[in-house]
């Protein structure tokens, strides 16, 4: 069974044969979270920083950012058995694909961002694949939780 996740979605399965994936991340951040001890990922794509500079998305679509989806991630983990301090994390995305000036520094604040909310729920990263100037795509395998990243023109990579 895949799972697609899109922009400003998440999802979190215990189903041991699931692939879950998320297209076209630029700027965006794939936050991977996995449980130590239940067989459980969870997979966010977080297209913007911050809900106050939109509140009407983040009440329709709350994953759309990293101060309100990386909560609600972590509460949609605990539902299927998995404590905070039994999780790790892998981040991907945060380039700089729209903005070749850095005019805006969308996929770096974006990462700054997810990183804080991370910190202050006290999850730190294990493995990241962070900025440069190319999209990318994940797909997570829960046999293994590996986390493959796709990028056209670009060998895959595993972290």
């Amino acid at each position: 069974m895949t799972i697609f996740v899109g922009i400003g979605e998440y999802a979190v399965t215990c189903q041991r044969d699931a692939i879950v994936r998320t297209l076209g991340l630029g700027s965006c951040v794939a936050v991977a979270l996995f449980s130590k001890k239940n067989l459980a990922v969870g997979l966010l794509h977080v297209q913007l920083p911050e809900s106050r500079v939109n509140q009407d998305l983040a009440a329709r679509r709350p994953g759309s950012f990293a101060d309100t989806g990386i909560p609600l991630l972590i509460s949609e983990m605990a539902k299927h058995g998995c404590s905070a301090a039994d999780l790790y994390v892998k981040l991907i995305g945060a380039a700089q694909v729209m903005d070749p000036n850095n005019t805006f520094n969308i996929g770096k604040r974006n990462y700054l961002a997810v990183k804080k909310v991370l910190w202050a729920n006290r999850l730190f990263p294990v493995s990241e694949e962070i900025g440069g100037n190319f999209s990318r795509s994940v797909t997570i395998t829960m046999e293994n939780s590996n986390v493959l990243i796709h990028t056209p023109g670009y060998e895959d990579r595993v972290i």
